[in-house]
């Protein structure tokens, strides 16, 4: 499944004329199977959002998109234009609705999935994209505790309050699929507070409940995407990367792999082979998309490092440091990227309204 051409492979359209849920598949791939799947795509009025719901659409799926209306314009622009993505998507010959609330507010997170279920008959599958940026500048030392629980009511409040009124109708319909999206930014290596924890707690949550839900045939992932969206681009980003490679946070490959991200839509094909039939096998893995490139992450191991000896099996501090010393790497450098072309975005600084993220 690591194999950048397998996936590339699995997602376009299939031989003969088939289309890609044709029943014919691609040299023995199982046929991807998107025509007719009730999905829901949170922050989808712009950016990968968006873009996942473009792809879902073309390929024959019943697509919900959301935006929050905390953005400029308030509730009535997003309905504004939340109505022309539906009628794009319309165009693309997909059944679509659009709801306007934000995820982080239960009571429309309940309300989005409804509407999926009381327009379709139920639900197939979920995409959180629905994401808001740190305020610019933001450290550990500059953010205040408003703006932290802001960017995590959004990422990780919302994407829980999703899953957790998705999965009822995930189950009901026999199981399905959830992708949520992540960020590069869990690693630590592109500086923030609320988004990195925000997207790292994500990853936990998205490997639970693949290990809750696989028993009742309900599959879970995530995507660290790269591209280039509202959240990274412009003069405050742009800044923020520059600061970070100044102060050696970022080598130059990932800060101008930041600043150059690859278009959305290269994200969008890996979204929505996991929420296929064909990915019926994948769940609990966090994956890289950025154009061309896919990639996954390995799961986290624990190695051990020593074992006390003595008859209490309490260390001693200064056996332990003994123990330790060379074992350990002093702190490294920032990492080179995995990308051939193009890295990762980093964590974003943007205006706290959600979008695609």
């Amino acid at each position: 499944m690591s194999d950048d051409e397998a996936v590339s492979r699995s997602v376009r359209r299939g031989r003969g004329g088939e289309g890609i849920d044709g029943s014919q598949g691609i040299d023995g791939i199982e046929p991807i199977g998107l025509r007719g799947k009730r999905v829901v795509v949170t922050g989808s009025s712009q950016g990968i959002g968006r873009a996942v719901a473009m792809r879902l659409a073309r390929e024959g799926a019943r697509v919900v998109v959301n935006a929050s209306g905390l953005g400029v314009g308030g509730r009535e622009a997003a309905a504004r234009g939340l109505a022309e993505l539906v009628e794009t998507l319309e165009a693309e010959g997909a059944e679509a609705a659009g709801f306007v609330g934000s995820v982080s507010e239960e009571e429309e997170a309940a309300g989005l999935i409804e509407l999926a279920v009381s327009r379709f008959g139920g639900l197939d599958g979920l995409v959180n994209c629905a994401g808001i940026g740190e305020p610019a500048a933001s450290s550990i030392r500059r953010i205040q505790t408003g703006d932290w629980r802001r960017v995590l009511d959004v990422h990780l409040d919302g994407t829980f309050l999703c899953c957790r009124h998705a999965v009822p109708h995930l189950v009901a319909a026999g199981g399905g699929a959830i992708v949520n999206t992540s960020s590069h930014a869990f690693l630590g290596v592109y500086g923030g507070t609320a988004y990195a924890a925000a997207k790292g707690a994500t990853n936990s949550l998205t490997r639970a409940l693949a290990a809750d839900l696989r028993s009742e045939g309900v599959r879970c992932n995530a995507i660290c995407p790269g591209a280039k969206t509202r959240l990274s681009s412009g003069p405050e980003y742009e800044a923020k990367i520059a600061d970070l490679e100044a102060r050696g946070v970022l080598n130059e490959e990932l800060a101008q792999g930041s600043l150059n991200a690859p278009p959305a839509e290269g994200c969008a094909s890996l979204y929505a082979f996991l929420l296929s039939d064909a990915a019926r096998a994948i769940t609990g893995e966090v994956f890289s998309a950025a154009g061309p490139y896919v990639g996954i992450f390995p799961r986290p191991e624990e190695r051990m490092l020593a074992y006390a000896q003595s008859a209490s099996g309490v260390w001693e501090i200064e056996a332990l440091a003994a123990a330790l010393t060379g074992k350990l790497a002093p702190a490294a450098a920032a990492p080179r990227s995995a990308l051939p072309s193009a890295s990762p975005s980093a964590s974003p600084s943007a205006s706290p309204r959600e979008s695609g993220s």
